[in-house]
């Protein structure tokens, strides 16, 4: 297995590559430019001594191998330095936003968390939701909480979720206020009381999320399980005397679980490049609010290394699916 984790993180080098020279060169023929949102009293040669501050004066070839030189190389001594609390890498060129003229990593390690909790905990929740509903439906197929379930699953994988955000928004802010509409990103949690306000600022983009991804889990949980129920290892181990609870448990759902676990994998970076519209409607300071302000701006480094870091999870998580099939499946090597 460790073979082939190598192997394909090896492969990964030229994909990662490929991707962000697509990447950067849709940026560089989209429309816009860093100075036009200046004022128009800027004299013109004042704004050309601007765009060549930004390095704009570069040939394009020149400037992405600049950028994957400081992403690769200054970047990592930086940080690396800063864990050690050395000084070696503190005058290297790093990775700089043309909106904030601030480094790019920096902007992302502040953002970062504020993702984490609301978008990790809304997949986190959406996982946990989806899993049982799942399993009771397949078990229970037809039944009222079957019909229920799927009724609720089309509806959360249907409405999109900028939607859903809208309508909780009124309903749970403005009519009833019981929840903040507006994510505070400046709240410390130190007491009880700041914790309170916290879960309660957390609840509706939490819900938006888990809502959209339970939908979807849930039908692939529920589908898997099916199928492995007509199988004819069921009927073998409940012809032996095995209990219900053991052949759905330890037998249908193992099996089950081989296509769910590549949805929950590869779902993880979706869920990240999804919630920019969440972000955006709950005003939750993340990456997701953050690469769209950069687009806005035309600030290509901020928005090149945020999708280079979304493309990064798509892979990593990638082979995180392809290892969990052989936990899940002794069949399965990778010799």
């Amino acid at each position: 297995m460790l073979t082939f984790a190598l192997r394909r993180l090896l492969m990964a080098v030229p994909t990662l590559l490929f991707i962000s020279l697509v990447i950067f060169l849709l940026l560089e023929l989209a429309p816009g430019d860093p100075v036009a949102d200046m004022p128009l009293t800027i004299p013109p040669e004042v704004r050309e001594k601007i765009r060549i501050s930004l390095g704009l004066g570069e040939p394009m070839h020149v400037r992405y191998a600049l950028w994957l030189y400081n992403l690769f190389v200054t970047e990592p001594s930086y940080w690396i330095d800063a864990l050690f609390g050395t000084d070696l890498a503190q005058g290297s060129q790093r990775i700089i936003s043309f909106q904030t003229r601030a480094p790019v990593f920096d902007t992302i390690a502040e953002r970062m968390p504020q993702t984490l909790i609301v978008v990790g905990m809304g997949y986190v929740v959406g996982v946990l939701i989806a899993l049982p509903i799942g399993i009771i439906s397949a078990y229970r197929q037809y039944s009222v909480f079957d019909q229920i379930g799927t009724f609720i699953s089309m509806v959360g994988f249907s409405v999109p979720t900028f939607v859903t955000g809208v309508m909780l928004i009124v309903v749970f802010s403005v009519w009833l206020g019981w929840f903040p509409s507006i994510y505070d990103t400046t709240l410390q949690v130190t007491d009880w009381p700041s914790f309170v306000k916290q879960m309660r600022q957390m609840v509706m983009p939490v819900f938006v999320l888990a809502l959209y991804n339970a939908a979807q889990i849930s039908r692939y949980m529920r589908a898997s399980m099916l199928d492995n129920m007509t199988q004819d290892y069921v009927r073998t181990a409940r012809a032996k005397g095995m209990s219900e609870r053991v052949v759905i448990l330890k037998h249908v759902l193992r099996n089950s679980m081989i296509p769910v676990v590549t949805v929950i994998a590869l779902g993880v970076p979706g869920v990240f490049t999804g919630a920019i519209i969440t972000e955006n409607v709950f005003k939750v300071n993340g990456l997701g609010q953050q690469l769209l302000l950069s687009i806005q701006g035309n600030d290509a480094p901020m928005v090149l290394t945020i999708s280079f870091i979304f493309a990064i999870l798509i892979v990593l998580f990638n082979l995180i699916a392809d290892l969990l099939y052989g936990l899940l499946d002794p069949r399965i090597r990778y010799d």
